[in-house]
C-alpha cells in the first residue's frame, strides 16, 4: 500500500480577547492543550484583558467528539497518525496567525507566546521552524518535543525570555519529569526562568497575572 498526501486549503480559526489599537502594548498568542477548544481556553486569560493587551488563541486543526459520536467537541494539534503532516500544517497556520496579528500594529509591542500542555510542544515546533520575533516564551506544564534541538540554534532561543511553568500536583507531568524538562531547557537557554505554582495541570490565574505584570 502506498500513501499519498495532497495539500488543500483549509479554514482554521482563532479567538481574540481585546481590541487592537494604539493603546495596545502587549500581544499574547496562547495555544491550548490536548482535547480543548480555543474558545474555552481563552477564558483563562480574561484577567489580563486590560485594554492594553490583545490575547489571541489559535485552535488546533483537528476537532472530534470527546465521548462517542455526539456531545462535547474538543480539538488537538496532532496525534501519532501522519504526525509530520499535522506538524507542517499547524506550523504554517500559527505563522499565518502571527503575521496577520502583527500586521495590525505599526508601533512597537511586546509579543508573548504561551503554550499549555500539548500546546507547549506545538509552539516550540513552530518557533523552531519559522523563527518569529518574540519577547517572551512561556512553556506551561508542557514538554520539549524530541524533534526540537535547542542546541542547534541557541542564538535564537536566547534572543527572548523563556519561562518554564510547572505545577506542584500535576496529574500528567511528575515533579521528576518537570525537573528534567527544566534542566534540558537551562542547558541551552541562559536566561531561563522557572516558576512552580501550587496547583494542578491548569492555567493558574495568580501566576498568569504575575507574568503579565512584568515589564
Amino acid at each position: 500500500m502506498l500513501q499519498k498526501n495532497i495539500t488543500i486549503q483549509k479554514t482554521a480559526r482563532y479567538f481574540v480577547l481585546g481590541e487592537p489599537s494604539e493603546k495596545t502594548e502587549q500581544v499574547w498568542i496562547v495555544c491550548h492543550g490536548y482535547a480543548q477548544l480555543a474558545s474555552y481556553f481563552i477564558r483563562n486569560f480574561a484577567a489580563i484583558d486590560d485594554g492594553k493587551t490583545l490575547i489571541v488563541a489559535p485552535e488546533g486543526l483537528n476537532r472530534f467528539y470527546w465521548n462517542g459520536f455526539s456531545g462535547r467537541v474538543v480539538a488537538s494539534w496532532m496525534t501519532k497518525e501522519d504526525r509530520l503532516s499535522d506538524i507542517k500544517d499547524y506550523v504554517n497556520f500559527l505563522d499565518h496567525v502571527y503575521i496577520e496579528v502583527r500586521s495590525q500594529f505599526q508601533h512597537k509591542i511586546k509579543i508573548s507566546v504561551l503554550g499549555f500542555s500539548q500546546g507547549a510542544s506545538t509552539v516550540l515546533r513552530w518557533i523552531n521552524t519559522n523563527k518569529p520575533e518574540l519577547d517572551q516564551l512561556i512553556l506551561w506544564t508542557g514538554s520539549i518535543p524530541p524533534d526540537v534541538d535547542l542546541a542547534a540554534d541557541t542564538a535564537y532561543f536566547n534572543s527572548f525570555k523563556t519561562v518554564y511553568v510547572s505545577a506542584s500536583d500535576d496529574e500528567f507531568i511528575s515533579k521528576e519529569d518537570a525537573g528534567k524538562q527544566e534542566a534540558a531547557l537551562r542547558k541551552e537557554i541562559t536566561n531561563l526562568e522557572s516558576i512552580r505554582f501550587e496547583g494542578k495541570h491548569e492555567i493558574h490565574a495568580p501566576t498568569l497575572e504575575e507574568l503579565h505584570r512584568r515589564p
